[in-house]
């Protein structure tokens, strides 16, 4: 099979997240399993991985490609927020290590049909897993303008926001709103003919947004952050690679009140909260791909890497 992706910052992942070689690991969206892959390798025949997505067509992809390290991957179809339950059905306790990469695969992109891309002309879906219910279309079409305004602010820190949903309302009222195709060209046709020339189409932000809205993305990785301190066993390591600055803010937030200790105020002569650090930053800022890199996928220039030892 080819495999297109390529999974960005792979060795820093693997320099980062595998301590133990003889752990047992989590790649909590395998994607293509590039990422997976590269883990697999870094494990001694006593390590194990367990690759988690809730994309059934990313299920299917990386089951056939991990195919070479027998039982020592095992490949689920679940979501990175239900890592609890999943690790207790497979009755383990504590992890050496759990990844997360937030961005999108290029078979999703390219190949899903469910209208990820605004270069596509395919149904406006923008599941990552197709059992949930609610899709793109359902809230273009049916959400009120200060709903859809409120979307496409706060998760696609969209300033164009009031124009943007006017279109989309004005075209709504003709006729279903249905392809991906048909919402970009209503947010071209109010932006100005200079925005997004050199760096951005004009429709990013929007399709961002709707689907970490159809996605409940931003939900996802809070209840994650909440649970994963708890099924990291000691020296165990996080790594999450994020491409946006809503997820970001999240995961540094996250690591930042880890890794801090006694919250009281200095003049108490002793501390009385009782709060130590559950965490340790590998390194303070986020970690960028280079240009070498970016110059060979250039959809790994918005990616940020941070990493955090359990202690």
């Amino acid at each position: 099979m080819d495999y297109p992706h390529r999974p960005v910052l792979v060795r820093e992942v693997v320099k980062y997240l595998v301590a133990v070689p003889d752990g047992t690991y989590v790649d909590g969206t395998v994607g293509n399993g590039g990422h997976s892959l590269a883990i697999g390798k870094g494990l001694t025949g006593k390590g194990s991985l367990i690759c988690i997505d809730r994309d059934a067509d990313a299920v299917a992809i990386s089951k056939k490609r991990l195919t070479p390290f027998g039982r020592r991957i095992s490949v689920i179809r679940a979501s990175y927020a239900d890592l609890d339950q999943v690790l207790m059905e497979l009755e383990v306790e504590k992890v050496d290590g759990v990844l997360l990469d937030l961005g999108m695969s290029s078979s999703q992109l390219e190949e899903s049909g469910r209208g990820f891309s605004f270069l596509r002309d395919e149904p406006l879906d923008m599941r990552m897993d197709t059992d949930n219910k609610v899709t793109a279309r359902d809230l273009v079409n049916s959400l009120s303008p200060k709903e859809l305004e409120s979307i496409l602010k706060k998760y696609g820190e969209e300033r164009r926001a009031k124009s943007i949903v006017r279109a989309i309302v004005r075209a709504r009222e003709k006729e279903p709103i249905e392809t991906s195709f048909r919402l970009a060209g209503l947010i071209k046709s109010v932006s100005p003919p200079s925005y997004g020339s050199k760096v951005k189409h004009p429709a990013t932000r929007t399709f961002q947004a709707f689907r970490i809205a159809v996605n409940r993305e931003l939900q996802n990785i809070e209840v994650f952050l909440n649970k994963v301190p708890y099924l990291l066993a000691k020296g165990g390591r996080l790594v999450i690679l994020s491409y946006h600055s809503l997820e970001d803010r999240c995961i540094k937030k996250a690591m930042f009140e880890w890794e801090k200790g006694c919250t009281c105020p200095p003049d108490f002569p002793q501390c009385v909260c009782g709060k130590i650090p559950t965490f340790k930053r590998l390194f303070k800022k986020g970690l960028r791909p280079d240009k070498g890199e970016i110059d060979e996928n250039p959809r790994a220039r918005s990616a940020v890497m941070r990493a955090a030892e359990r202690i």
